[in-house]
């Protein structure tokens, strides 16, 4: 009885982004900055949101402009505005089955509700995610693109959202909190999956 228990509650505490599906796996551990577990919440990002050392790329024509088909009136897609407000949440905790900053994000809820802080509606799970908007090359990527990784299962399991340069950012697992990677870091690189534009 014990060891059945144990087994469930470790099987619970492991699972990484659990709305990838409505599977349990076990994922493999997400790699730390510098290495071990993060202690706590990130510094504050410098200017106007973007991380320190990454140079945000001019804007691109049509991002933020009018609504296009599909999405609401006032919804705003602007990557710059969409990275922003993901950056403002850097340190929220890692929660399972998590969509707000109080209690703590998982992977999907993060993106869910950084997009619906600017009026697009986003699915829930990260498979649905996976099915928005319009793939992108990675050597196109934008702020607010969403990035798809791999992670515990084939197919899409891990979601997080570019911030510019060839960083993301990103709620991890249950060790960690919101935070900032890097897309070419060979974690990231051998996972990836793809990128989707939600405009």
């Amino acid at each position: 009885m014990v060891r059945t228990l144990v087994a469930t509650v470790l099987a619970v505490i492991v699972t990484g982004c659990a709305s990838s599906g409505g599977m349990v796996h076990t994922p493999r551990p997400f790699p730390m900055p510098g290495g071990g577990t993060v202690a706590g919440p990130a510094p504050a990002p410098a200017e106007a949101g973007v991380p320190p050392g990454v140079v945000p790329p001019p804007a691109a024509p049509g991002r933020g402009s009018p609504p296009v088909s599909g999405l609401p009136a006032g919804a705003n897609t602007d990557g710059y505005a969409l990275s922003s407000t993901a950056l403002s949440l850097r340190g929220a905790p890692y929660r399972n089955g998590g969509v707000d900053p109080a209690s703590g994000f998982d992977c999907s809820g993060f993106v869910r509700y950084v997009y619906q802080q600017h009026g697009v509606p986003m699915p829930r799970a990260v498979r649905e995610q996976f099915q928005v908007g319009k793939s992108i090359k990675r050597d196109r990527l934008e702020p607010g693109d969403l990035v798809f990784f791999s992670t515990v299962a084939p197919g899409a399991s891990h979601v997080g959202i570019m911030i510019g340069g060839d960083q993301f950012i990103h709620a991890p697992s249950e060790r960690g909190v919101v935070r900032v990677e890097n897309l070419g870091a060979q974690y990231w690189a051998s996972r990836y999956l793809g990128a989707k534009r939600v405009s």
